[in-house]
C-alpha cells in the first residue's frame, strides 16, 4: 500500500489559514451575538469555529509529524478489495470476464492488421494507425 501524503509546506500554510478562520469565527459569533441576530447565525459561528480548530490541527501536525496522515491510499487489488466497487459489480472477477469477452469479440487474430500490416497488441480491437476494427 502507498499513501499520498500532504506537503509540509502546505500543511503549515493551512494551519496558518485555520488560525484566520478561527479569529474570523469568533468575531462573526462577537458580531452575531452583540446585534441580535437570530441565534443560526450564532450557531453558524460556533460550528465554523469548531470546524477550524479541526482544519488547524490536522493542517498542524501534518506539518510537524515525522509520520503524517496520508490524503490518499493506493493499494492493488490483491491487498484490500474495494467494498463499494465490489457492491456495484465491479470485482475483479467480474472485469476479468469482460476481457475474455473483449479478446473473443475480435475479428482477426494475430500480431498484425490486415489492412494496413501494423503491428497491435492482444488487446487492440481497432488498429491504432487506420482505425479500422480488427
Amino acid at each position: 500500500m502507498y499513501g499520498v501524503k500532504p506537503g509540509r509546506g502546505p500543511s503549515l500554510l493551512s494551519g496558518l489559514g485555520g488560525i484566520v478562520a478561527i479569529f474570523f469565527g469568533i468575531v462573526w459569533i462577537c458580531i452575531a451575538a452583540s446585534t441580535g441576530a437570530p441565534p443560526f447565525f450564532t450557531l453558524f459561528g460556533v460550528i465554523f469555529v469548531l470546524m477550524a480548530i479541526g482544519l488547524t490541527v490536522y493542517s498542524f501536525y501534518n506539518a510537524a509529524a515525522r509520520h503524517r496522515i496520508s490524503t490518499f491510499e493506493i493499494t492493488r487489488q490483491d491487498e484490500e478489495s474495494d467494498p463499494i466497487a465490489t457492491a456495484l459489480g465491479h470485482s475483479p472477477s467480474s472485469k476479468d470476464n469482460t476481457k475474455e469477452e473483449k479478446r473473443s469479440s475480435r475479428r482477426f487474430e494475430g500480431e498484425f492488421c490486415p489492412y494496413c500490416g501494423t503491428e497491435v497488441k492482444d488487446d487492440f480491437d481497432f488498429c491504432p494507425k487506420c482505425g479500422k476494427d480488427i
